[in-house]
C-alpha cells in the first residue's frame, strides 16, 4: 500500500470533528487530537510529515512503514520525506529507508520517547549486505526497543545524532542463516545508549561525543573521539583508535518545537575540548532562532533566484525534501547564516557553477543537504570561501554537518572537485565526498571527478572524512594545520590501465588516496583506513598516504585493506613508501596492513635561503566573458619548485603546481591584472613576474559566428557523447572522444555548403582539462582531398581560438596532436567569418 493510499484509508473513518482537529496540527502548540492524515498539512509542505502523540499509534505506524516500503530499496529515486515528531510518547514500530530523516522536535533527547523500535535492516539486499544503506537519518529521540535491541545496520551518509537508545544498539543486520551481513562505515554522536553497542561484522565506524555501557568489538577501523566508556585495546589488534577529547565543536542546529509552541531551530553553542553528550546535565546550550528568521523553500516553488533573494535580505534556509535545481549559486555571504535541510533535499546545479558559495565570513552552517553533481561539469559542487581566502575565522568557525556530494548514481554527472575549503577554521562533521561507482553514469569517462575534497585553508578540522572513487586524489591537502578524525577512503574500481592512472607527471603508479601537499609543514590525522578493489585491470597504488616528511606532519593507526580485485593489482605501500603491499584475500597480511604511527623526521630544507628564479614569460592563453587562463614559463630552484602563487590585482587566488592557471567566475567586459611567484619547500618565493593585464569580451569574440542550422558532425573515436552536441547550442551537453587524448584523433564539421571562414573557437569548458594539447586544422572541399594544414598549434586552455588567413570550403577537420589521460572534449564548436 502506498503512503497516499494509505492516507486516503485513514481519513475515511475521521469524524466531522476531524476537521475542526486538523486545524491544529499546522499550529504546533496546539494539544487537540489530530488524525494522522493531517501530519503532512503544516508550512513545511506535503514530504514532511509532523507526528502528534495524540495521533493513533497504530496510524502512525502504517504511514511510516508505508513510507519504508516506498524507499526501502529506493537507491536513486527522487522522493524524499522527513518523519517528525512532537514532544511526547509513542507507542509505534517502523523501519528507515531510503532518503528518510527521523527526528524528534523537543529541544533534548529525551523529550521524545518512542515505545517499540525504530529500525534500519538490510533485507533488500542478498545476505543482508548493508554496505549500500546509505542517505538517511535518525535524529533527536530517545527509543525504548521492545525486544531490547536496536538494529541501525548502515553505511556512509546515514548518521545518528543526538538519540537515546534504552537497550542495545546492533550496527548491521542478520541474513536468513543467522549470518552477520556486512556493513561498511557509520557516524554516531551526541547520544546515549543504556546497553551495548555490538558492531559484529560493521567494519569501520566513527563515534563521537557519546557513551555506552560496553562497545563489543572491531573489524578494521574504529574511531573514538570525545566519548565516554571508550573500549580499551592496542592497536592493530583491536583496531580502536581513542581521542580522549574532541577539540572543537558546534553540535548540528535542529528543528524543535519550543516550550511556546512554536517551531524554531536550535543552534548548539561552540564548544572545546569536550567529552560525552551535551545534554548530559541538562539542555543543550545555545541560541534558540525563530522559524520567522528562516525562507522556508520548497522544490515545487523555488529556485536559485528566490533563495539569493532570501539570503539577501538576511534569512536562513529551511529546505524541505525534495530535488532542487539550480541554475545558479545559492551565495551565502552574511556572517551565521544557516542552510539547514530536512528529508535529504537534494541540490542539482545545472549551469557549471558550485551550488552553494560561501563568502569568507564568520558562523556559517550548512547541513543536511545531498549535493549531486549535475550534467554539467562544476569546478567545484561547494566552496566554502573563495579563492585567496584570509580571515581568522577561530572564534567562530564555519560549520558543514551530514553532507553528501555524489557524482553519478542517479545519473551522469561530473565536476573537478566535491568541497573546496578556501577559508581558514572550518569544520567538517560527517562528510561523504562519493564519485559513483554504481548506478546511472558509473564509469571511469561518464562521471569523472578529479578530488573529493581540496583543502586551502589553514585550521580546517574534519571528523568523519569519508571519501571515495575519484578519479585522481580522493583528498588534496594545501593547508596547514589540518586535523582529520576518522578517514576512509575507497580508491577507484574502475581504473581502466595503468597508464590512466599515473600522478606526477607520469612517475608514480596510481594516486594516494590521502595527499598533504608538499608545501605543508603542519598536519596530523588519526584512525585512517584506505581500501582497494580494482575490478577491471591490474592496477598499482604505490602508496594510500602521501604526506612530507616534516616533523609537524603526523598519522595515527593507518591500515590498507585489498578488498578484492584484478590479479596483479595493489596498493604497494601504506604511507611515504612504507607499509608492506596489499594484493590478495589471503595470507592476511596479503588483504591487510597497518602502521600504528608516522611521524615525519624531517624538516623543510635546512640552510635553504635562495628563492626560485621568478617566472618568466606570464601572458594569457585564453579568455572568454567568465573566465581567463594564464600560462607562463617555469622557474628553477636549487632544490626544487614546489608551487607557483597567482595573484590577482596583489591578492593571491591561487596556487598551481603546473605553469598554468584559469581564473573562473570573472564578470564580462571587466579588466583584470595578474602577477605570479614560484615558491619552494622551504618557503622561499621568487620576485613576481612581470605583470599581465586583460579584459574579459563581453560574452563572445569578434567576427559573426556562422549560422549552424543543418550541419552535421562527425569523430574518431566515437562515444556515447556524440560529435552532434558540438553543434546543438547547448552547454549542457558535449562532444567526447571517449579515450584519453593520443595524436590522430579527429572531428569533422559538414557546413553543407561552402563557407568563407577565417576562425574557429574550441570550447571545452565545463571540463577544463579536456582542451586538445595539440592541433592541426585542416580543410576540404568534398571531406576527402584535405591538402595541408591551414592552422596548427598548442593548446594551453579551456577556450582555443585559431585563426588563419580566410579559406572557403565546406569541410572542417581538426586532428588533435598530442597525448594526455584526459579524454579530448568539447561544448561547442563555433566558426566566424
Amino acid at each position: 500500500m502506498g503512503v497516499n493510499e494509505v492516507i486516503r484509508r485513514l481519513a475515511s473513518t475521521i469524524s466531522v470533528s476531524a476537521a475542526v482537529a486538523g486545524l491544529c496540527s499546522v499550529i504546533p502548540g496546539v494539544s487537540l487530537a489530530a488524525p494522522v492524515s493531517q501530519a503532512n498539512t503544516t508550512i513545511f509542505g506535503p514530504r514532511v510529515y509532523v507526528f502528534d502523540p495524540s495521533m493513533p499509534a497504530a496510524d502512525i505506524s502504517s504511514l511510516a512503514n508505508s513510507v519504508f516500503t516506498r524507499q526501502e530499496a529506493n537507491q536513486f529515486g527522487e522522493d524524499r520525506y522527513a518523519l517528525l515528531f512532537k514532544p511526547g510518547s509513542y507507542g509505534v514500530d517502523f523501519k528507515v529507508g531510503f532518503y528518510t530523516q527521523v527526528a524528534g522536535l523537543g529541544q533534548s533527547p529525551d523529550d521524545v520517547n518512542i515505545n517499540g523500535g525504530v529500525n534500519v535492516n538490510a533485507q533488500w539486499m542478498p545476505n543482508a549486505n548493508a554496505t549500500c544503506n546509505f542517505w538517511r537519518a535518525l535524529e533527536n529521540f530517545a527509543v525504548t526497543p521492545s525486544n531490547g535491541q536496536t538494529r541501525i545496520a548502515v553505511s556512509q551518509a546515514a548518521p545518528l545524532r543526538r538519540l537515546h537508545i534504552k537497550g542495545e544498539l546492533h550496527l548491521f543486520d542478520f541474513d536468513a542463516n543467522w549470518n552477520a551481513g556486512w556493513a561498511s562505515g557509520g557516524f554516531l554522536a551526541d547520544s546515549v545508549v543504556d546497553g551495548q553497542v555490538v558492531p559484529a561484522s560493521q567494519q569501520q565506524w566513527l563515534s563521537r561525543n557519546s557513551k555506552w555501557s560496553k562497545w563489543g568489538n572491531a573489524v578494521w577501523n574504529m574511531v573514538f573521539v570525545g566519548v565516554n566508556n571508550a573500549p580499551t585495546g592496542q592497536f592493530p589488534e583491536p583496531p580502536y583508535t581513542v581521542v580522549e577529547k574532541t577539540p572543537i565543536i558546534r553540535e548540528k542546529p535542529y528543528l524543535y518545537v519550543t516550550s511556546a509552541g512554536q517551531y524554531a531551530v536550535f543552534v548548539p553553542a561552540l564548544q572545546t575540548n569536550t567529552q560525552g553528550v551535551s545534554w548530559a546535565n541538562g539542555p543543550t546550550p545555545g541560541q534558540s532562532i525563530g522559524i520567522d528568521q528562516f525562507y522556508i523553500a520548497r522544490p515545487e516553488t523555488d529556485s536559485a533566484a528566490s533563495l539569493n533573494s532570501a539570503l539577501s535580505q538576511g534569512k536562513h534556509l529551511l529546505f524541505t525534501p525534495g530535488i532542487y535545481r539550480l541554475n545558479d549559486s545559492l551565495r551565502v555571504n552574511n556572517a551565521n547564516t544557516i542552510v539547514l535541510g530536512i528529508g535529504l533535499p537534494t541540490l542539482i546545479p545545472t549551469s557549471g557553477l558550485p551550488s552553494i558559495a560561501v563568502a569568507d565570513v564568520d558562523g556559517v552552517k550548512i547541513g543536511g543537504l545531498l549535493l549531486e553533481a549535475g550534467t554539467v561539469n562544476s569546478a567545484s559542487i561547494l566552496e566554502v570561501g573563495p579563492a585567496g581566502s584570509s580571515k581568522d575565522h577561530s572564534a567562530n568557525p564555519t560549520f558543514l554537518y551530514d553532507l553528501t556530494v555524489r557524482t553519478g548514481g542517479a545519473f551522469a554527472g561530473r565536476n573537478d572537485v566535491g568541497i573546496k575549503i578556501n577559508s581558514h577554521n572550518v569544520v567538517g562533521d560527517q562528510l561523504w565526498l562519493w564519485r559513483a561507482d554504481h548506478g546511472e553514469g558509473a564509469a571511469w569517462t561518464t562521471n569523472p571527478t578529479k578530488n573529493g575534497l581540496v583543502v586551502n585553508g589553514n585550521n580546517v578540522t574534519i571528523y568523519g572524512l569519508f571519501n571515495e572513487h575519484h578519479n585522481e586524489y580522493q583528498t588534496l591537502w594545501n593547508g596547514n594545520g589540518g586535523r582529520v578524525y576518522f578517514y576512509q577512503s575507497e580508491i577507484p574500481y574502475d581504473v581502466p590501465n595503468q597508464g590512466s592512472w599515473l600522478s606526477k607527471n607520469g612517475t608514480v603508479n596510481g594516486y594516494a588516496s590521502y595527499k598533504v601537499a608538499d608545501t605543508v609543514t603542519t598536519h596530523e590525522a588519526w584512525g585512517l583506513g584506505v581500501y582497494s578493489f580494482f575490478r577491471d585491470a591490474a592496477v598499482k597504488s604505490e602508496n594510500a598516504i602521501e604526506a612530507p616528511n616534516v616533523q609537524g606532519v603526523k598519522f595515527h593507526h593507518l591500515t590498507t585493506i585489498w578488498l578484492n580485485g584484478t590479479a596483479g593489482s595493489e596498493i604497494t605501500h601504506v604511507i611515504n613508501g612504507q607499509g608492506g603491499r596489499v594484493y590478495a584475500n589471503s595470507p592476511a597480511e596479503a588483504m591487510r596492513q597497518t602502521i600504528s604511527e608516522y611521524a615525519g623526521t624531517g624538516t623543510p630544507p635546512t640552510g635553504d635561503t635562495q628563492a626560485p628564479t621568478v617566472p618568466a614569460s606570464l601572458k594569457v592563453a585564453s579568455s572568454t566573458s567568465s573566465q581567463i587562463t594564464l600560462s607562463w614559463t617555469a622557474s628553477t630552484d636549487n632544490v626544487g619548485v614546489a608551487a607557483y602563487d597567482v595573484y590577482r590585482f596583489g591578492a593571491l587566488i591561487g596556487s598551481s603546481t603546473t605553469t598554468s592557471y584559469t581564473d573562473s567566475g570573472l564578470s564580462a567586459s571587466t579588466a583584470y591584472s595578474y602577477t605570479v611567484k614560484a615558491r619552494d619547500a622551504a618557503g622561499n618565493a621568487s620576485a613576481a613576474s612581470n605583470t599581465v593585464s586583460v579584459t574579459t569580451p563581453p560574452g563572445g569574440s569578434t567576427g559573426t559566428a556562422l549560422p549552424r542550422t543543418g550541419w552535421t558532425a562527425t569523430s574518431s573515436p566515437t562515444s556515447s557523447e556524440p560529435a552532434s552536441a558540438l553543434l546543438d547550442g547547448s552547454l549542457s551537453t558535449r562532444w567526447t572522444t571517449g579515450a584519453p587524448m593520443a595524436n590522430g584523433q579527429s572531428l569533422t564539421v559538414d557546413m553543407q555548403s561552402a563557407k568563407t571562414f577565417t576562425k574557429i573557437v574550441m570550447d571545452s569548458t565545463g571540463s577544463n582539462s579536456d582542451y586538445a594539447r595539440g592541433y592541426q586544422v585542416f580543410v576540404s572541399n568534398d571531406g576527402t582531398n584535405w591538402g595541408s594544414a591551414i592552422a596548427t598549434g598548442t593548446g594551453t586552455g579551456p577556450v582555443i581560438t585559431v585563426t588563419f588567413t580566410a579559406s572557403t570550403a565546406r569541410y572542417i577537420k581538426v586532428v588533435q596532436t598530442g597525448t594526455n589521460s584526459s579524454w579530448w572534449s568539447m561544448r561547442e564548436f563555433n566558426v566566424y567569418n
